[in-house]
C-alpha cells in the first residue's frame, strides 16, 4: 500500500473579486480533486480542506497517496482467427500487433469473452510518484477556473483575474520544485499586509492555518464568516440591538477582510422615518454595513462595519464611515421626499413611453394586458376584481420613481409604500410588493389573494409573451428569468391551494397579444417549459421520476390537481398490491395497443367465471370511486382499485383474451379497457418501476 503525505497549494496575489472569491476557492478545490481522482491518486472530498482570503487561495489535501498504484494495461490485438494462417503459424497481423507492443509473440496471450476471443497484450505499467503529477493537476484546475476576463500582468505572458506573486506547493516537508503562472514554488508565505511584516515559512502543511493565524490573517472562510457574525451581534448588542445579517453580505464581508475587526457607527436618528428598506440597502448595498435594529425588528441608528485592521485609532475610522454614509443617506431622503410629490396613480401615462419589449409594446401595454388578466383570475376565485385591476396598473409605476431608479431591488417594496402614501388600499398597496413574489427559490409566496392574483398575471404575461416573441431560454440564458417565473407561477398556485387551469391561463395571455405569431405552437411550447419546471419542482419535493411521469401520462392541466394526483400515486406504490397492479396495467396497455379491434365500451357476453367476476368487481369500483374522483380524493381511489388485485391476477391465470372468437375477444378487451380507463382517471400506474 503506497506512503501518504499531506499537499498544499497556495497562490497568493493582489486583492480576488470579493464576490466570486468563495466560488473560485471551491472550483480550485474541486479541480484539484478531479484531477487527482483521474490520475489514479484516490482522494475524497472530507480530505480536503479549501481556503480562501482576499489576497490567497489554497488546499490542503490530507493523506494523499505519494505515487499512483501499479497496474496492468491491456492493449487488444486481432480476433484469434486472423491470428494464425493455415499452416498454424502466426499471422502478419498477429506478427505486427506483436511488434507494436514491443513484444515477442510469445508474450501475447489470449483474451476469451461472449463475442469471442482475441489476442491481448498485458504490460505492468509502475505508478507515477505524485510530486510528478501534481503539478499538472493544479495548472489544469487554475486554469478551468469560472473567471470571466482574465488579466496579465508586468511583462508576463500568464494570465490570472488579478497580478499572482507567490506560490506555495508542498508535499509533507518537501517542496514541489515547479513553476505556477511564471511563479517559482516554495514553502514561503505573507502574512496581513499592515499587521505581519516579512515572510512566513510553512513547514508542513498541516501547519498552515495556524502559520497564517500567527501572521494576522484567518484565512479558513467559514471560521471568518463566522468570526464577523459573532464580532456584528457582540457590537450591535453594546448598544442595545441586534445586527441585521444577510448571508450574501456577510459573504462579502468575509471575502474583504483578512483580520475582520468591527467598528459600530451612528447616523442621524432622523434618517429613521425613512422606509427602513430604503436605510437598509443604503447601508448594505453601497456601504457593505451591517444594520442594527431593536427587539421589534425596527431599525436603530447605528451601523456595524468591518475595518481590515486593528487600528490604534478606531475613532478615525468610525468617524470615515459616518461622514461617508451621510451623504448618502441624505440623497435617500431627497428622493424619498421627492417621488411623494406624485402619486403612482399620476405615473401610469408615463409608462407608455418604456418598451417593454419591441414584439410586446410598451410598459403601459404590459400593464393593460396584465389588468384584463388579473381581473379574470380575481373573478375565477371570487376575488375583489377592483383590488386586482387597481394593483396591476399600478404595479409597474415605481419603476419610474427616483428610489427605484438608484435602488432597483427595492421595486415592488417602494411601490407598497407609495402606494400607501398615496391613500391607495392595504390590499392594492401589498400586492405591490407580492407581485415579485417567491423572489427565489425556497422564498415566500404572496400571502394576499390580490398579491397572489397580480403575480400570476403578471408572470403568465412575461413567459407568453418572451414566448411568443421567439425569445425562447436555450442553455443557461434565460434573460427574462422565464424559469423563475414559471416555477413562481407553479408555487403559487400549488402552495396557496388555488384551482386554477394552467392550460386556461396560458390562453388567456396568448390572446392579448397583438403581433404575428403562431398561437398553437407557442400555447404547447410555453405548457410543456412550465410543465418542465413542475418536474424539477416535483423532484425536489422528494417525489420520483417514474411517479411524476405516471401522472404526466393522463394530462392535468391544474397544478394543485397534479400534485394531489401525485401524492396519490406515491401512497399507492406503498401498498402490497401495487407492483402486481403495476404490471397488469403495463400488460392491458400493451395488450390494448396490439390489438386491432375497435373497443368501443360494449362488453357482450362472458363465458369464464374469472371474467365474469372481473366485470362485477370493475363495475363496482367504477361506482365506489366516482365520487372519490369528484371530490379529487385520489388517494383514497387508488386504495379502493387496489382491492382489484386478486380478480385481476386470477383473470390473466385463467383466460387468454386474444381468442378466435371474434365477439367474445372483443368483449375481453373492452373489459380490459373499462379496467384501465378507471386507474388513468387518476395516473398511468403501468409507468410505475417495480
Amino acid at each position: 500500500m503506497s506512503q501518504t503525505r499531506d499537499f498544499l497549494f497556495e497562490l497568493g496575489g493582489e486583492e480576488l473579486p470579493p464576490k466570486s472569491l468563495l466560488k473560485l476557492s471551491q472550483s480550485l478545490a474541486q479541480g484539484i480533486i478531479d484531477g487527482l481522482n483521474e490520475a489514479g491518486l484516490d482522494t475524497r472530498t472530507e480530505q480536503v480542506q479549501a481556503y480562501a482570503t482576499p489576497r490567497r487561495l489554497a488546499v490542503l489535501i490530507k493523506d494523499l497517496p505519494e505515487q499512483q498504484a501499479d497496474k496492468i494495461v491491456e492493449k487488444r490485438g486481432p480476433a484469434i482467427q486472423a491470428a494464425y494462417d493455415a499452416e498454424g503459424k502466426p499471422s502478419k497481423a498477429a506478427l505486427g500487433f506483436a511488434s507494436s507492443c514491443g513484444a515477442e509473440f510469445s508474450a501475447l496471450e489470449t483474451l476469451e469473452t461472449d463475442k469471442g476471443a482475441w489476442l491481448v497484450f498485458k504490460q505492468a505499467v509502475k505508478g507515477q510518484p505524485a510530486v510528478n503529477l501534481l503539478p499538472d493537476i493544479v495548472r489544469k484546475s487554475l486554469a478551468q477556473l469560472p473567471i470571466a476576463k482574465r488579466m496579465r500582468w508586468g511583462n508576463s505572458d500568464h494570465e490570472f483575474v488579478r497580478p499572482v506573486h507567490n506560490i506555495v506547493m508542498l508535499f509533507g516537508s518537501e517542496v514541489i520544485d515547479t513553476e505556477i503562472l511564471g511563479i517559482k514554488s516554495g514553502r514561503t508565505t505573507f502574512g496581513h499586509r499592515f499587521h505581519s511584516s516579512g515572510t512566513l515559512s510553512i513547514d508542513q502543511p498541516e501547519a498552515y492555518q495556524h502559520t497564517l493565524l500567527n501572521g494576522k490573517v484567518v484565512v479558513d472562510f467559514a471560521d471568518r464568516m463566522q468570526t464577523i457574525r459573532d464580532a456584528a451581534n457582540a457590537a450591535a448588542s453594546a448598544v442595545g440591538g441586534t445586527a441585521h445579517i444577510e448571508e450574501d453580505l456577510l459573504e462579502e464581508v468575509a471575502a474583504l477582510n483578512e483580520w475582520p475587526v468591527p467598528v459600530v457607527g451612528n447616523f442621524d436618528a432622523r434618517f429613521l422615518e425613512l422606509p427602513q428598506e430604503v436605510l437598509i440597502t443604503t447601508m448594505q448595498a453601497n456601504q457593505k454595513y451591517f444594520p442594527v435594529k431593536n427587539a421589534q425588528g425596527g431599525l436603530l441608528p447605528h451601523f456595524i462595519t468591518f475595518a481590515n485592521i486593528e487600528s490604534t485609532r478606531p475613532d478615525s475610522i468610525r468617524q470615515g464611515n459616518e461622514r461617508v454614509v451621510l451623504p448618502r443617506l441624505v440623497d435617500a431622503e431627497f428622493f424619498w421626499k421627492q417621488d411623494r410629490k406624485q402619486s403612482l396613480a399620476d405615473r401610469i401615462e408615463s409608462l407608455k413611453s418604456i418598451v417593454f419589449q419591441k414584439d410586446l409594446g410598451s410598459l403601459h401595454d404590459k400593464t393593460a394586458r396584465v389588468a384584463a388578466l388579473a381581473a379574470s383570475i380575481a373573478e375565477q376565485l371570487n376575488s375583489t376584481v377592483e383590488d386586482a385591476s387597481r394593483a396591476a396598473w399600478l404595479a409597474k409605476t415605481d419603476l419610474i420613481t427616483n428610489m427605484v431608479s438608484e435602488f432597483t431591488n427595492l421595486q415592488g417594496i417602494m411601490g407598497r409604500y407609495y402606494a400607501a402614501a398615496d391613500g391607495e388600499s392595504a390590499a392594492v398597496a401589498l400586492a405591490l410588493e407580492e407581485q415579485y413574489f417567491p423572489k427565489q427559490s425556497g422564498a415566500p409566496t404572496p400571502s394576499s389573494t390580490t398579491g397572489q392574483v397580480l403575480a400570476l398575471a403578471e408572470k403568465i404575461d412575461t413567459v407568453c409573451g418572451i414566448f411568443s416573441a421567439g425569445l425562447i431560454p436555450t442553455g443557461d440564458k434565460d434573460p427574462y428569468a422565464l424559469r423563475r417565473a414559471s416555477l413562481g407561477i407553479l408555487r403559487i398556485l400549488i402552495e396557496n391551494h388555488i384551482a386554477l387551469d394552467l392550460v386556461d391561463l396560458v390562453d388567456q395571455a396568448l390572446a392579448q397579444f397583438q403581433h404575428s405569431f403562431d398561437k398553437a405552437e407557442t400555447h404547447q411550447r410555453v405548457v410543456d417549459f412550465i410543465f418542465d419546471r413542475l418536474k424539477g419542482y416535483c423532484l425536489d419535493q422528494g417525489y420520483s421520476i417514474d411517479e411524476f411521469e405516471a401522472v404526466l401520462a393522463v394530462k392535468p392541466t391544474q397544478p394543485l390537481d397534479f400534485m394531489r394526483r401525485l401524492q396519490a400515486v406515491k401512497n399507492f406504490r406503498q401498498l402490497p398490491e401495487a407492483a402486481s397492479l403495476a404490471a397488469a396495467n403495463k400488460r392491458i396497455s400493451n395488450i390494448l395497443k396490439k390489438s386491432d379491434e375497435v373497443v368501443n365500451g360494449q362488453i357482450g357476453s362472458l363465458v369464464e367465471d374469472a371474467e365474469k367476476t372481473l366485470l362485477t368487481a370493475a363495475e363496482a369500483s367504477k361506482q365506489a370511486i366516482a365520487p372519490l374522483l369528484q371530490q379529487q380524493d385520489y388517494a383514497q381511489a387508488l386504495s379502493r382499485l387496489a382491492e382489484l388485485k386478486d380478480t385481476v391476477d386470477a383473470f390473466f391465470d385463467q383466460v387468454m383474451v386474444n381468442t378466435d372468437d371474434v365477439a367474445l375477444r372483443k368483449s375481453r378487451l373492452s373489459l380490459l379497457a373499462l379496467l384501465s380507463d378507471q386507474f388513468l382517471q387518476i395516473a398511468d400506474i403501468s409507468k410505475l418501476q417495480s
